[in-house]
């Protein structure tokens, strides 16, 4: 079995001119938070406890700062927590039909046996906005009362264009939250992210950070999370939004003029099925690749015969469909 994690973005071919197959916001960078990136202190170590990013994260969501926890990536977190698990017992995880690869791969890596329902599980994971599907966690708050740990993945509630998240905010306080806020700046090459522990997890909050490396940020991803809590960082990520809006009703317009079927989604991506399978569909990425256009085969995630397609800019949308008739008119693929 193929254990190695699949992932959108650049590949051997370098950067794809049009990158459907990543979540990032295809309105940035943020000029705000690149320019804080770009004038980062690279010549020294960052605080190694990180007080003053510690204090201000804390101070945006209102939490105590012993309760914000710092991580390399979401990736690294997924793997500590899943190890902290391990050590403790049972070994079991839930996770949801359709996930990020980066769950069962932690869980596979640590040696934790997947079980369903969920209450037989010491380790839930809950995405909202989920993906691949970019909807909604359908049961979460009945969820986090059946586990005793729940880690609920945040990274695409910045990008939400619709919709309520599931959780009020006190059940939000029993749940470890994961943010990623390189994808909402359009940064995704600034590896960094942080956790806000549930109430009155003192004794876990320290012993994942007994498990966690020295120095996991380096001072570029301070800067890019200092930043994230800045207002102007927040105006502009939030009038990014209705462009985004815009943005996905053209480009599920545009898939369905092609034959696609388009999945709903609340956030900046979708899933949709091109009518073509298995060998087929692969040929088809591939002569899309070829052409600088890039998107992301969703069977890794349970759902064979479907792509995911972050949502881009007009000039990106006409180049896949442009793209998309030569293949298939010209005979390369069946359609």
């Amino acid at each position: 079995m193929n254990t190695t994690p699949q992932h959108g973005g650049p590949d051997a071919l370098g950067v794809p001119a049009h990158d459907f197959s990543t979540n990032s916001n295809a309105c940035g960078p943020c000029p705000e938070a690149l320019a804080a990136v770009q004038g980062a202190d690279a010549a020294h170590y960052p605080d190694p406890a990180y007080a003053a990013l510690r204090a201000q994260l804390a101070d945006w969501h209102g939490v105590a700062p012993g309760r914000v926890l710092l991580a390399a990536s979401a990736s690294e977190f997924i793997h500590r927590i899943s190890a902290w698990v391990a050590q403790r017992g049972p070994r079991s995880v839930w996770l949801p039909a359709q996930s990020y690869g980066d769950y069962a791969a932690a869980a596979l890596a640590w040696g934790l046996r997947r079980v369903d329902p969920p209450h037989l599980a010491s380790l839930a994971w809950a995405c909202e906005p989920s993906s691949p599907l970019g909807q909604a966690h359908e049961g979460l708050p009945e969820l986090v009362q059946a586990v005793p740990l729940c880690v609920l993945d945040r990274a695409y509630e910045p990008l939400r264009l619709e919709g309520e998240p599931s959780l009020d905010p006190e059940t939000l306080q029993q749940v470890w939250q994961l943010w990623t806020p390189n994808k909402a700046l359009g940064l995704t090459g600034v590896r960094a992210a942080y956790v806000i522990a549930p109430m009155n997890a003192q004794d876990t909050v320290a012993q994942l950070e007994a498990l966690c490396p020295s120095w996991p940020l380096g001072a570029h991803g301070v800067a890019m999370l200092q930043a994230w809590v800045r207002a102007d960082v927040q105006a502009w990520l939030q009038a990014c939004l209705p462009t985004l809006r815009s943005w996905k009703a053209q480009q599920i317009a545009l898939c369905e003029s092609l034959g696609w079927r388009c999945t709903p989604s609340l956030a900046n991506f979708f899933c949709a099925r091109t009518g073509l399978q298995g060998e087929a569909l692969a040929r088809a990425l591939q002569a899309l690749r070829t052409q600088g256009i890039k998107l992301r085969a969703a069977a890794s995630f349970g759902l064979p015969g479907s792509v995911r397609l972050g949502v881009l800019g007009p000039a990106s949308q006409d180049a896949l469909r442009d793209a998309w008739c030569r293949i298939t008119q010209h005979g390369k693929v069946e359609a």
